[in-house]
């Protein structure tokens, strides 16, 4: 399941540069998750990474974008010019 950010994100700037795949990107209000990029760091990390730094805890699973862990690798490969 890819990952979002909610409405809590105080605009800090310590996810952005956390991602290894350049899903996040600053929104209008707050900063967002290109789902299609977003791997939640599988084939990178062991955990994702934005969570880890996150110092309001928004950052959250993306209930309308539900991914099994195949599909998230599947997804880092095409990323990474592995598939």
């Amino acid at each position: 399941m890819a990952l979002l950010i909610t409405d809590e994100c105080i605009n800090c700037d310590v996810c952005e540069p956390e991602c290894p795949n350049s899903a996040i990107s600053e929104g209008e209000e707050i900063y967002e998750i290109n789902p299609d990029l977003c791997t939640e760091c599988v084939g990178h990390y062991d955990e994702p990474q934005c969570v880890q730094v996150c110092p309001v805890d928004c950052i959250p699973n993306d209930p309308n974008r539900v991914e099994t862990k195949d599909e998230l690798m599947a997804k880092y490969l095409i990323l990474t010019d592995q598939a």
